[in-house]
C-alpha cells in the first residue's frame, strides 16, 4: 500500500468546491430510469447517455471524480475515445463501483447484504490498469419494525472494511458507503440513532481490518426523516442533525465526507449541503462535499430523452446542477438559484 499516493488522490477528490458525480447505476437501475422517460433500454443508448455526461463542457470545473460502472469503464465516444481518457483530459479522476449489489440476507427477513468480495482483488487490479484511482462499495441499511438488526449491520460493515483493505492494497482509494435508506415512516431522530450506530460500527471494523483512515472517504446518507414520515423537518434541522451525528461517529483522521443524495430532490440535496456549510463551516474536522447521482443527472436525463438534438440542452442542465452543488459546498447556494434555470 502506497499511503502517500492514496492521500494525494483523496486531496484531489476533495479539492476546492468540487464534488463527485456518481454515474455508476447498475443495468437494471439505468434501464428503469430510461423507461420512465421513454428512452430505449439498450447498450447503445446507455453509451450515448454516458458520452453526453463525460463530454459536458467545463464539467471538470465542478466535478473532481466520477464513479463509473463496469460497462462504462470500457466504453468510448462515438469517435472511439475512451471515456476514461475523456475524464482524465478534463481533470476528473475516474472511479469504479465494485460491489455486486445488495441481496436478501439469509436468516434476516427484510434486510440486505452486499455481495462482491469473491474475486475482488483481481478485479481491483484490472480496474487500476484501466485508469481507476478510487472505488465505491454500497451497503444498504433499512429502518423498519425490529430492523436493522446487529447481525445485518455487522455483516455489512465487515464487508465494507474488507473491501476497503483490498482497495488500499491495490492503490485505489476506497469510498465506504453505508446508506441508511429514506424508505419508510421513521423520524429524523430514528435516522440519527441508526446512522450513528452504523457509522460507529463501521469505523471499529475498519480499524480491526487495518484500513488507513487517511486514505479513504466516507459516503453516508444525510440524517433526514423517512419519506413517508408525516413530520418532515426543516433544512436547518436536518443539517444540524447530520453534522452532529457525524461529529459523534466519524474520526477526525478521515479526510473527507461525500454525501449521497439518497432519493432527495436535486434542490433538497443542495439545500441541506449548503446549510451544513453555513452553520458549521469552521467546526468541521473533515471536508464535506457531495457524491450525487440522480440529484445531478435526473434533470438532464429528462431533457435529453434519448434525442440527439437535445444533447446540448441536457449538458447545460447537467453543468448547472453540478455548479449549484459547488455553490452549496461553499455555503453560497439559495433556493432562488433554482428559478434562474
Amino acid at each position: 500500500m502506497n499511503i502517500e499516493a492514496l492521500k494525494q488522490t483523496v486531496a484531489a477528490l476533495m479539492a476546492g468546491d468540487k464534488g463527485l458525480l456518481a454515474m455508476d447505476e447498475s443495468l437494471p437501475t439505468c434501464n428503469k430510469r430510461f423507461a420512465e422517460v421513454g428512452i430505449p433500454q439498450t447498450v447503445e443508448y446507455r453509451r450515448k447517455y454516458r458520452e453526453l455526461i463525460v463530454t459536458t463542457p467545463n464539467l471538470g470545473s465542478c466535478i473532481s471524480g466520477t464513479i463509473l460502472f463496469d460497462e462504462t469503464i470500457y466504453q468510448a465516444t462515438n469517435n472511439g475515445v475512451l471515456f476514461v481518457d475523456i475524464l482524465k483530459q478534463a481533470g476528473i479522476i475516474p472511479g469504479i463501483k465494485v460491489d455486486e449489489g445488495a441481496v436478501n440476507m439469509a436468516g434476516f427477513p427484510n434486510e440486505k447484504i452486499t455481495e462482491g468480495l469473491d474475486g475482488l482483488r483481481g478485479r481491483l487490479e484490472k480496474y487500476y490498469t484501466l485508469g481507476a484511482r478510487f472505488a465505491k462499495w454500497r451497503a444498504v441499511i433499512t429502518i423498519g419494525y425490529g430492523i436493522p438488526t446487529d447481525g445485518c449491520i455487522e455483516a455489512n460493515v465487515h464487508a465494507l472494511a474488507r473491501y476497503a483493505a483490498l482497495c488500499q492494497e491495490a492503490g485505489l482509494v476506497p469510498i465506504v458507503e453505508p446508506e441508511v435508506l429514506m424508505d419508510g415512516g421513521h423520524t429524523l431522530k430514528t435516522c440519527y440513532e441508526v446512522t450513528e450506530k452504523v457509522i460507529r460500527k463501521l469505523f471499529i471494523e475498519l480499524e480491526t481490518q487495518r484500513v488507513n483512515l487517511h486514505g479513504l472517504l466516507l459516503k453516508p446518507n444525510m440524517v433526514i426523516a423517512g419519506k413517508d414520515c408525516p413530520e418532515q423537518n426543516s433544512v436547518d434541522e436536518a443539517a444540524d442533525a447530520t453534522v452532529n451525528c457525524l461529529l459523534e461517529s466519524v474520526p477526525a483522521a478521515v479526510p473527507g465526507v461525500a454525501f449521497l443524495s439518497g432519493g432527495q430532490s436535486a434542490a433538497d440535496a443542495a439545500a441541506h449541503l449548503n446549510a451544513m456549510h453555513v452553520r458549521f463551516k469552521d467546526k468541521l474536522p473533515w471536508a464535506l462535499t457531495f457524491s450525487f447521482a440522480r440529484a445531478i443527472q435526473q434533470p438532464a436525463l429528462e431533457l435529453w430523452k434519448g434525442i440527439d438534438e437535445n444533447v446540448k440542452a441536457a449538458q447545460q442542465m447537467l453543468y448547472l446542477r453540478a455548479s449549484l452543488d459547488n455553490a452549496a459546498r461553499r455555503g453560497e447556494y439559495s433556493a432562488a438559484m433554482e428559478k434562474m434555470k
